[in-house]
């Protein structure tokens, strides 16, 4: 395994265009193209923790399908995910501006990852870490943006369901048609015990609205990931 911190000096191997069809109504991609990418190139930088291969397919499927100018993504960390977005739009000639958003430095937490903040996309152009409040931070940002640009949002589901909740309505309210990952959103049954919080809120906020937004979810085991779209 090839080491994490030591990675982005790797060459960028280009990747065909996986879209297809896209003319259709149903989200559909090239998935032995996404499979090969997967492999050969997000496993070797990413592992397949806290994103399992499925996981690792619909997020750059994702970013792949939509091509999104902007991506908002909170919670850096030492930069997994952004990382994992940054290699999706390398590979695939994709023009897009990844925003990475942190607690600020003196903001006590149990996940602030310190002096490790994006450790995995320092010095990236293509990726700019911000600290603040991830939501409130990213709309700030969205709203100084010129004309009405393709984004992706990529909302960390480990927070309870109060914040996912808010989190995806505040999204759905004040951006035009933005294509919405969620993770840690597996349903299992209530003798699990599980943290179904997040699922939950996407139910919630989705429900009555099923004719107008599409959902595609990961969802054989833990921790799922779903994409919630406009139709």
């Amino acid at each position: 395994m090839i080491n994490l911190f030591k990675s982005k000096t790797l060459n960028q191997q280009r990747f065909s265009d996986p879209t297809l069809n896209m003319n259709c109504s149903e989200f559909e991609i090239n998935k032995w193209i996404i499979s090969d990418f997967v492999l050969k190139k997000l496993v070797s930088v990413a592992g397949t923790h806290p994103f399992p291969l499925d996981e690792l397919m619909l997020m750059s499927s994702t970013v792949a399908h939509f091509r999104p100018k902007y991506i908002f993504e909170w919670g850096t960390h030492i930069g997994k995910s952004a990382r994992i977005f940054y290699e999706t739009i390398k590979a695939f000639d994709i023009s897009c501006h990844i925003h990475s958003i942190d607690l600020p430095d003196d903001v006590e937490h149990v996940e602030h990852p310190k002096h490790k903040r994006g450790q995995l996309v320092q010095g990236l152009k293509e990726v700019t870490l911000n600290q603040g409040d991830g939501i409130s931070t990213a709309m700030e940002i969205y709203k100084t943006l010129s004309g009405e640009p393709s984004v992706l949002f990529f909302v960390d589901g480990d927070h309870e369901y109060e914040s996912v909740k808010r989190e995806l309505e505040i999204i759905l309210q004040q951006v035009k048609k933005p294509a919405i990952l969620l993770h840690d959103t597996y349903y299992q049954s209530e003798e699990a015990n599980y943290n179904i919080g997040p699922y939950r809120a996407i139910q919630d906020t989705i429900r009555g609205k099923e004719k107008l937004y599409k959902l595609i979810s990961v969802k054989t085991g833990l921790p799922g990931m779903t994409l919630i779209f406009q139709r």
